[in-house]
């Protein structure tokens, strides 16, 4: 954490330099607000979907079929958090390919760079949690909130995607040592 204007704040967990409208492989992890377990439980190695579990399965199959330029990966629900495998299939329509004269130098530039981009993960992911949280609270829990933020790390290896897509499969059996179950917080 660093200092800013006399207040702490938490660093950006983001890769530098990274435009996250570009195509590309992302892991991320969504967790609900305090570690609530409100998805269900886990059941010798397998997650038993809540109804509100089932209502955010529902949003996240939906995120790929909303948007053409998005493909689901491997992904799971777990009590309280959801992991998974996102694939943006194109760049950003609103970036724009421009030349210095060198053909083979070409640089993307942003015709705008507002704080949260279309199309980009960061968006995708604030649209899942909203349409997610709005049906939750109109629904079944009307205080439900998720954590402010998310973790994501760009893949860029097929080893790392073997490596993800295994964690995933295996997350529920794994779940009495997860650092997201709340008996594990000390």
């Amino acid at each position: 954490m660093t200092l800013f204007r006399q207040t702490y704040r938490i660093e950006s967990a983001r890769l530098a330099g990274w435009n996250y409208t570009y195509c590309g492989w992302y892991f991320v992890t969504i967790c609900v607000k305090d570690r609530q377990c409100v998805f269900g439980e886990i059941v010798d190695g397998e997650m038993q979907l809540s109804s509100v579990g089932k209502i955010v399965e529902e949003e996240w199959l939906k995120t790929a079929k909303l948007r053409s330029y998005v493909m689901l990966d491997a992904w799971v629900l777990m009590p309280n958090h959801l992991h998974g495998i996102i694939v943006l299939e194109k760049d950003d329509p609103g970036a724009v390919e421009t030349s210095r004269g060198d053909v083979s130098e070409t640089r993307r530039w942003r015709v705008s760079t507002p704080r949260l981009q279309p199309h980009s993960l960061g968006s995708i992911i604030n649209q899942f949690k909203g349409a997610a949280t709005k049906r939750i609270r109109t629904t079944t829990v009307p205080d439900f909130s998720w954590q402010s933020r998310f973790y994501d790390h760009v893949i860029r290896s097929e080893k790392s995607l073997e490596k993800i897509r295994e964690y995933i499969l295996n997350n529920p059996m794994q779940w009495e040592m997860d650092t997201e179950n709340p008996d594990n917080v000390l």
